[in-house]
């Protein structure tokens, strides 16, 4: 048994392109009751850094103006500035490196590096913690904010799905370079791999790589926000609904890692999951990765209900007429 990387601790932040910037942010912040901490302007896009109540760091989601929907920047935070140079040098010998940077919005120096698939990425250890002022201070003090009382009150981000045209490099990366761990996986019947889900500590997973059967590269699936029970998914489920937000499948549960969900779009397009998972942790030093079959897949999810075909088809940026089709692997 190899003994696991641990250099990466968390997902730490997602910046999300949205074309209808105003939509987009009345949806993170009136709907998942997230906080609008602040506003920057570069090369004349807009962008708004918004906080679920429970991340410890300034921000979770950073939305930026651009003509399409899609994935940006995405920040993983290192376990130590040690951890930090040691994955550093790793992604330099890889060959994805880009170089240093000023950390944005409370972070220290960002080493910013791409994966195989053209995601963009950074890392670093130093940031600063989210300080409550009198509008949001908690009763208890182990929180970050006070719980916010309305919309669907997403508490954390809790993981990314990447679409990727090119899968073996991509896990080759993650598990070579970044420190990715297997939890599970879906081997499809041609001997390629459908999806792959990937922990750096001890959740069932920090990132999902799914096949893009488009072959583009840099796109996602979705991002998902930590909710703290059931309930609150189906309660978010209502409040969506009164809003005119588009529900896409769900609320149901995974049969491939147990979380039960919510999958709607964004008004920018962007796939947004509500996920309740939290009592599955990966404790077993020694786990050993769950394969999934294409006819174990086909049967749907943990209770039976089919995959809605968008879930196969639909990613961000849109390809045209390639996403409102059929995927073979579907």
């Amino acid at each position: 048994m190899t003994e696991r990387i641990r250099d990466i601790a968390h997902l730490s932040t997602v910046e999300l392109y949205t074309p209808k910037f105003e939509e987009s942010l009345w949806f993170f912040r009136d709907l998942l009751a997230m906080r609008d901490v602040g506003h920057t302007t570069e090369n004349g896009y807009e962008s708004a850094y918004l906080h679920c109540w429970d991340d410890y760091e300034p921000y979770s989601i950073k939305l930026t103006q651009r003509e399409h929907a899609g994935v940006g920047r995405v920040g993983w935070r290192a376990n130590s500035p040690e951890a930090l140079e040691r994955l550093v040098a790793r992604i330099e010998a890889s060959g994805q490196g880009e170089g240093w940077v000023d950390g944005e919005m409370g972070r220290g120096r960002t080493y910013r590096f791409t994966d195989p698939d053209q995601h963009l990425m950074e890392v670093y250890f130093d940031t600063e913690w989210y300080q409550a002022d009198d509008t949001d201070r908690p009763a208890l003090k182990n929180q970050a904010a006070k719980f916010p009382g309305f919309g669907a009150n997403a508490r954390r981000l809790d993981h990314i799905n990447y679409l990727t045209a090119d899968m073996a490099g991509v896990c080759d990366f993650t598990e070579q370079v970044l420190g990715g761990y297997t939890t599970e996986f879906i081997q499809l019947d041609d001997g390629d791999v459908g999806g792959h889900w990937f922990t750096y500590g001890n959740k069932s997973y920090d990132v999902v790589y799914s096949d893009d059967w488009t072959g583009t590269p840099g796109r996602l699936h979705h991002i998902a926000f930590a909710s703290d029970t059931r309930e609150d998914i189906l309660k978010a489920a209502d409040i969506f609904l009164e809003n005119g937000i588009f529900i896409e499948y769900g609320p149901y549960k995974h049969a491939i890692q147990q979380g039960f969900f919510l999958y709607v779009w964004e008004p920018g397009g962007n796939r947004i999951e509500l996920a309740n998972q939290g009592s599955r942790l990966i404790l077993a030093p020694d786990w050993k990765p769950i394969p999934w079959t294409q006819g174990e897949r086909a049967k749907g999810q943990a209770w039976g209900m089919k995959t809605i075909s968008t879930f196969h088809t639909h990613g961000t940026p849109v390809v045209e007429n390639a996403d409102a089709t059929e995927n073979p692997h579907a």
